[in-house]
């Protein structure tokens, strides 16, 4: 499959069971990660969305697979607009960035400057439009980084007390589960 043929099976309003077909067929064609990436920054928001749910299952299914393009990820995240897209990308970090995360990723990890991933995770977190999701997903992914950056501990703590105040039950749960641990 290439990228047209792919973006031609995500033109229309697909489900879980597409998502995860499509996904099960791109392994097997062992289609270029970056096409993908590069199809989550679709115009259509909803093509980006269908894009950017299959990048995280794909991605998700075996990060290490992936190590090679781990770098052009990262390196296109402040360019995520679509809220929906935002969720994947969020998604993603949190678990590359995970104590479960596979040696192959960490060693990747430790090589890059991960400073724009810490700052796109704060202005998640910060902006009163970004989803409830995202900012749960990017608050982890932040937890995961503090002892790389160990100054992350501190304005992570800030921003979910400041998140709490009136925050919803997602947030409040792992707002208080990561206060608990920082």
């Amino acid at each position: 499959m290439i990228q047209a043929d792919l973006l031609k099976q995500i033109s229309n309003t697909i489900g879980k069971t597409k998502v995860l077909e499509l996904t099960r067929i791109l392994k097997e064609q062992q289609f270029v990660l970056r096409d993908l990436i590069d199809l989550t920054f679709y115009p259509d928001k909803n093509i980006a969305f269908r894009a950017a749910w299959i990048l995280e299952n794909v991605f998700l299914q075996n990060p290490a697979l992936y190590e090679p393009d781990l770098e052009y990820l990262l390196s296109r995240i402040k360019e995520v607009k679509h809220e929906s897209c935002q969720r994947h990308y969020a998604k993603i970090i949190m678990h590359i960035t995970g104590k479960k995360a596979s040696a192959t990723i960490q060693q990747k990890l430790n090589k890059l400057n991960l400073e724009p991933i810490v700052e796109q995770c704060f202005d998640w977190m910060i902006d009163p439009k970004v989803l409830v999701a995202v900012k749960v997903f990017a608050s982890e992914a932040l937890f995961n980084m503090r002892q790389r950056y160990p100054w992350i501990t501190e304005e992570l703590a800030n921003q979910i007390n400041f998140l709490m105040r009136n925050g919803t039950a997602a947030i409040q749960s792992r707002g208080k589960k990561l206060l608990s641990e920082l």
